[in-house]
């Protein structure tokens, strides 16, 4: 190496850097609910196996209630914790305060009154089909659309059940799904369903597109259908029978629950088949709004519609009238002229016998007969 030349050793850059370790473990994962949520409760599968049968919300106590981060048994000033660090220009500093004696006598109370856990009291008209659950309960009109206000309406739950979605990438996603019928009492109803996480959500949901799916139904004199019916839809079969007026609703408590949000006051109502809830009400809408007026049935038959009742001792009272009526000729002799016959379709509802009573069969009742032959009918033609 020539003379005056002084050699250096070249070293690359190392760069130092104070890198903090982060480990994720069980306890800084999850927040303090899951973790309390982890010891005092239990899976569906331990469920089943019947664990932790005490667990429910009578037993368990949240410890944290009433416990103030920076006060305790020692009654201690903490700046920065309990108190701010600096007040106006002066800084705090620790102090110890006098202890408080009735401090454990207020946290026992606190803990002894979470364990008496009490159901809302509802009153009787806001109760449902079984007390306290939502199916049968009411949860007010649909929400205002614009002009639309829906006064006069009212929603009744029919439905409220978890419903579990399987994903790929979150697994089992639960949500509740709520089914509703909504209606003015005057002929106007509609119902639906809505889904959310919250039940406050699936039933906001279920009433505002209940609201949105309104139909008109046909009421005879205000108070029950206009003949009876039969109805189906999949395996649920419905036979709707007309009512007098003051014999009630006999019917499903759902088809029940409809009538009342509808406006029908009096009806009988069989169910056949499955008892599907959903079922019920998409098979009793489809024949609320199949139903023909007497107008109707009378323009397609060509003939008069007539009335004969008991109250009226049989005498015929027409309730519509063609434009253009069919004369006798005219009228084949395999024609259905009932109205219950032609409502059904044909269809003859099977009844189950009445069987008489267990007297007429002694020997006291034949001679009590034989000496009635004589006076028998003597009421109706005196």
């Amino acid at each position: 190496m020539p003379d005056g030349v002084h050699s250096s050793l070249l070293l690359p850059e190392i760069i130092f850097a104070n890198t903090a370790r982060t480990s994720a473990n069980f306890f800084n994962k999850l927040p303090a609910d899951s973790l309390w949520k982890g010891i005092t409760s239990v899976s569906n599968a331990g469920k089943k196996r019947g664990r932790a049968k005490t667990v429910s919300k009578k037993n368990i106590k949240d410890l944290n209630r009433g416990q103030v981060i920076g006060i305790g048994r020692a009654n201690i000033i903490w700046p920065g914790l309990s108190v701010p660090i600096i007040r106006g220009k002066e800084l705090v500093e620790q102090q110890k305060l006098p202890e408080d004696p009735e401090r454990e006598k207020k946290l026992i109370q606190l803990r002894d009154s979470m364990g008496t856990f009490k159901y809302a009291k509802l009153s009787p008209m806001e109760r449902g089909w079984t007390g306290a659950k939502m199916p049968g309960r009411s949860i007010g009109p649909p929400d205002p659309i614009g002009e639309d206000t829906f006064e006069g309406f009212d929603t009744r739950v029919l439905e409220l059940k978890t419903v579990f979605n399987m994903k790929g990438n979150f697994g089992r996603k639960r949500r509740l799904s709520v089914f509703v019928v909504t209606g003015n009492s005057n002929g106007l109803a509609g119902f639906a369903i809505g889904k959310g996480i919250e039940s406050k959500i699936a039933l906001r949901k279920a009433r505002n597109r209940a609201g949105q799916k309104l139909m008109r139904i046909k009421i005879f004199r205000d108070h029950t259908v206009y003949h009876d019916f039969f109805t189906q839809f999949g395996s649920t079969k419905i036979f709707v029978s007309q009512r007098p007026p003051g014999h009630g609703l006999i019917c499903h408590r759902a088809i029940k629950t409809i009538c009342n949000v509808v406006g029908i006051k009096d009806l009988y109502a069989k169910v056949e088949g499955s008892t599907n809830l959903q079922h019920i009400v998409k098979a009793f809408f489809l024949g609320l709004l199949r139903q023909k007026t007497h107008q109707e049935i009378a323009e397609d038959k060509k003939l008069h519609l007539i009335e004969l009742t008991k109250e009226t001792n049989d005498f015929p009272n027409v309730l519509a009238s063609p434009t253009q009526c069919r004369e006798a000729k005219d009228v084949s002799s395999s024609e259905i002229l009932d109205l219950t016959q032609h409502s059904l379709d044909g269809r003859v509802i099977y009844r189950k016998r009445k069987e008489p009573p267990f007297f007429t069969k002694l020997k006291s009742w034949q001679i009590y007969m034989k000496k009635q032959e004589r006076s028998r009918g003597h009421k109706q033609t005196s």
